[in-house]
């Protein structure tokens, strides 16, 4: 974070100090929440959770170096104390961005968000320093935390905004005035949170309706091939700039096609010139957020030629997102276990048939949560696909959903033992290491709450016997 005084940073948050002998005493580290992360110049953000109170640790990270605690009460040790945390925190982050002057590039989607925010930020660090946001950490805590990591030196802000309803992202753009917005789709993630595709939408376009005006430098980067994304168009006076497959499109790909390897690869066409990407990520759908990422890149001065370079050498910077790994062997793993939508799903499943030519596919999959009253439907459909797609075997873990993609493959003609229906974690781990064989390709992949990393991390375990914790 920018040095900011505590004096300066209790008046911004509108707090009371508290046992400070020196309030001109600057904050010159980073600001966290997590009482192992404090080191000499930190802020320390006490929250009050259901199992641990931040609180609790305030002598801890004094004692690490931490020059004050942010937090709703007394401690002991220097505090800066308000009425709530989340509140404070918020405010501190909108201080800090308006006082660097940083160009802040916010998006959002139903998927997709993290790998595109991670091929923005490999593509803007070669033109200038960049903060991004780590992970997933997009919602109300993660997003000023990440802000407050920038410096004097940072010249683009990359943050990711999740929604789970209706006014989350205006609240995200509130505390982190974006100056790019990029929507990359809405899909059916979290369609039984938000009722429908039409709420999704609603929610996600509060991104673009937050950004200033064309003669202010505000743009958005929209999605040419999703309509509910195209329509949004309406719903800004920034500049709008298209990407995707369409030739409606500014920033577009043209001869897309996979590798033998199941990497995408495509000629980009931008305003200012053409040139290739072949890209070291796994899966065709990797062409729309690269292209997205290319988008904003083109808006932020780089070339075609750069942004090309940039999206052929990058790679996957956060975990279980079709992490590939080839175990001595010869057995492929596909952990991309993170988390689960339909439109995810079925990219995964596309991108296992073109990484396994001539080889056996395994598709261990698991429920895709929080689909509401489609997630019979939308569990069925992949069960069907998988067949569709000539998927080796496809393996089934959990409970009722797993059942219903156990089904949906069985109805749309596997039999015999092309489908099977295991209990959890440690029973498909058990029939895998049973069953592989060198060469086969594994795709693991479900929502984060059904915890299959655990499969593609026991395969991992070359030679490993031990159990898998099931969940």
């Amino acid at each position: 974070m920018i040095a900011l005084s505590l004096a300066e940073i209790a008046e911004v948050v509108g707090g009371q100090t508290h046992d400070i002998p020196d309030p001109s005493v600057q904050v010159t580290g980073p600001v966290v929440r997590d009482s192992r992360e404090a080191v000499p110049g930190s802020l320390f953000v006490a929250f009050a959770g259901e199992r641990v109170d931040g609180h609790d640790f305030a002598a801890a990270v004094v004692e690490a170096g931490a020059v004050a605690v942010l937090g709703t009460r007394p401690v002991g040790v220097p505090a800066i104390v308000v009425a709530d945390v989340q509140t404070a925190l918020g405010a501190l982050a909108r201080h800090v961005v308006a006082r660097l002057g940083t160009t802040l590039v916010a998006l959002t989607g139903s998927a997709g968000k993290t790998s595109t925010k991670d091929l923005i930020a490999q593509v803007l660090q070669r033109k200038a320093p960049t903060v991004f946001t780590p992970g997933s950490l997009n919602n109300e805590i993660g997003l000023p935390l990440t802000a407050l990591s920038a410096t004097e030196e940072t010249r683009f802000l990359v943050l990711e905004m999740g929604a789970r309803g209706i006014g989350h992202i205006r609240y995200l753009t509130e505390l982190t005035p974006p100056k790019i917005g990029l929507v990359l789709n809405v899909g059916s993630a979290h369609i039984g949170e938000f009722g429908g595709r039409e709420q999704i939408a609603q929610a996600k376009g509060e991104l673009v309706e937050s950004l200033p005006a064309e003669a202010d430098g505000g743009t958005a980067v929209l999605n040419a091939d999703d309509p509910y994304v195209r329509a949004m168009a309406s719903r800004t006076k920034a500049k709008v700039v298209f990407f995707g497959e369409s030739g409606e499109a500014d920033v577009r790909a043209e001869n897309v096609r996979l590798t033998d390897t199941g990497q995408p690869a495509f000629r980009l066409h931008t305003p200012s010139g053409a040139s290739d990407v072949t890209m070291r990520l796994y899966g065709e759908h990797h062409v729309s957020n690269a292209l997205a990422a290319a988008a904003v890149a083109h808006e932020l001065g780089m070339s075609a030629d750069e942004i090309a370079v940039a999206l052929s050498e990058a790679g996957s910077l956060s975990r279980w997102r079709m992490e590939v790994t080839e175990r001595p062997d010869g057995v492929t793993v596909v952990n991309d276990a993170y988390n689960a939508n339909p439109e995810s799903m079925k990219a995964a499943l596309r991108a296992l048939v073109a990484m396994g030519k001539g080889r056996r596919t395994w598709a261990v999959l698991g429920k895709m949560a929080e689909l509401g009253d489609d997630a019979l439907a939308e569990h069925d459909a992949v069960g069907r696909l998988a067949v569709r797609l000539n998927v080796s075997k496809l393996v089934a873990v959990g409970g009722r959903e797993a059942a219903w993609l156990q089904l949906g493959a069985y109805n749309e003609g596997s039999w015999g033992e092309e489908s099977v229906h295991v209990s959890d974690a440690q029973a498909a781990v058990d029939l895998l290491r049973s069953e592989l064989r060198p060469g086969d390709v594994v795709l693991v992949k479900a929502s984060r709450s059904v915890g299959l990393e655990s499969v593609a991390q026991a395969l991992l375990e070359t030679g490993a016997e031990g159990e898998v914790s099931a969940r």
